[in-house]
């Protein structure tokens, strides 16, 4: 069960609560609701010296969603969990659709259109829109919690799969399947018993 997320009269992080805790706060007066998503209550009255223990966010990034796990360092418990869905193959199908409008609008020999095809530079630091979307999403996500939360740590965790490495281990495997099982049918092949002469 995810954790409600708790911010004192100053703002500042502070350990989150079980829901139930939370709507005793809020009933009795002590607490308002502060956001909605992720949901945090900000407490009405100061708290004396509180112990906030430190959490640590963890990151598994992926091309469609990106998981996202709040664990507290000293315990283990998970406090929060979501997943985070990116928008980066929408980007890449408008971005194809405009291209098609600017190729047809450029076919199409207007008299006072003038030609521009030549003013488009990248920047060294250029990421495909796609992919910047991503990370600007990764990235308001962790800002996002770092003020709601003690975050002390973050972790990601970061895969890289070589496609074409794993396609030639498939043609090595397949070749050499073929070549035993070419072999084992020569080596099971029963005898031929000898024919007599004929006469």
């Amino acid at each position: 069960m995810a954790k409600v997320f708790v911010v004192n009269i100053t703002k500042q992080p502070l350990n989150p609560v079980h829901p139930g805790q939370a709507r005793l706060l809020l009933r009795k007066g002590k607490a308002a609701i502060y956001r909605h998503y992720p949901f945090t209550i900000i407490l009405k009255a100061a708290e004396r010296a509180p112990t906030v223990h430190p959490l640590r966010l963890k990151i598994d990034p992926g091309a469609h969603t990106t998981g996202l796990a709040l664990l507290n360092e000293a315990t283990g418990e998970v406090v929060w969990a979501a997943e985070l869905t990116h928008r980066g193959f929408a980007i890449k199908r408008a971005l194809e659709e405009r291209r098609a409008v600017r190729r047809s609008r450029r076919r199409r020999h207007t008299r006072y259109r003038k030609p521009r095809w030549a003013n488009r530079r990248r920047g060294a630091q250029w990421v495909p829109p796609s992919l910047e979307s991503r990370i600007t999403n990764i990235l308001t996500w962790v800002a996002r919690l770092a003020r709601i939360c003690p975050l002390s740590a973050l972790s990601l965790e970061l895969v890289k799969f070589d496609l074409q490495a794993l396609h030639q281990i498939k043609l090595t495997i397949g070749i050499a399947m073929d070549e035993h099982l070419r072999f084992s049918a020569i080596q099971v092949a029963p005898p031929r018993s000898p024919q007599p002469p004929s006469r």
